[in-house]
C-alpha cells in the first residue's frame, strides 16, 4: 500500500525558513516524479515544485523561483521542500504528491498525480 506522510509544516514570520518531508512507503521514489503542491480555501491545488525520477529535473512556480528547494533522497526515499525567505502569499495547505507518469515532467496539474500526502500546514505572518 502506497502511502506519503508529510511533515514539517508550521507557523513562521515572513523572511523565516521551513523545510517541509514526504516520506514515502510502498513505492520507490526514485522510481517516479514527485511534487509539492499548495492549496489554500477556495482554490485548486496548485503545483509549486516538481522533481522527476532522477532527482535532475526541477521545476518551481514562478512565485518561488530561488526562494524553493526540492529535492530527492533516494536512500530515505523521501523528498523535501526547502522554502527561505518566506512571504504571507506562501501561506497555504502544502501537499506532496507522486505521479506513475514520469515524462518531460512539468509544473504540470493536480489531476496528474496519482497519491497525496495528508497536507501539512503552513502559515506565515507578516
Amino acid at each position: 500500500q502506497v502511502q506519503l506522510v508529510e511533515s514539517g509544516g508550521g507557523s513562521v514570520e515572513a523572511g523565516g525558513s521551513l523545510i517541509l518531508s514526504c516520506a514515502a512507503s510502498g513505492i520507490s521514489v526514485k522510481k517516479y516524479c514527485m511534487g509539492y503542491f499548495r492549496q489554500t480555501p477556495g482554490n485548486e491545488r496548485e503545483a509549486v515544485a516538481t522533481i522527476d525520477n532522477g532527482g535532475i529535473r526541477l521545476n518551481y512556480a514562478d512565485s518561488v523561483k530561488d526562494r524553493f528547494t526540492i529535492s530527492l533522497d533516494s536512500i530515505n526515499n523521501t523528498i523535501s521542500l526547502r522554502m527561505n525567505n518566506l512571504k504571507p502569499a506562501d501561506a497555504g495547505t502544502y501537499y506532496c504528491g507522486l505521479r506513475i507518469l514520469c515524462f518531460n515532467l512539468q509544473l504540470g496539474a493536480a489531476n496528474e498525480y496519482n497519491y497525496w500526502g495528508q497536507g501539512t500546514q503552513v502559515t506565515v505572518s507578516s
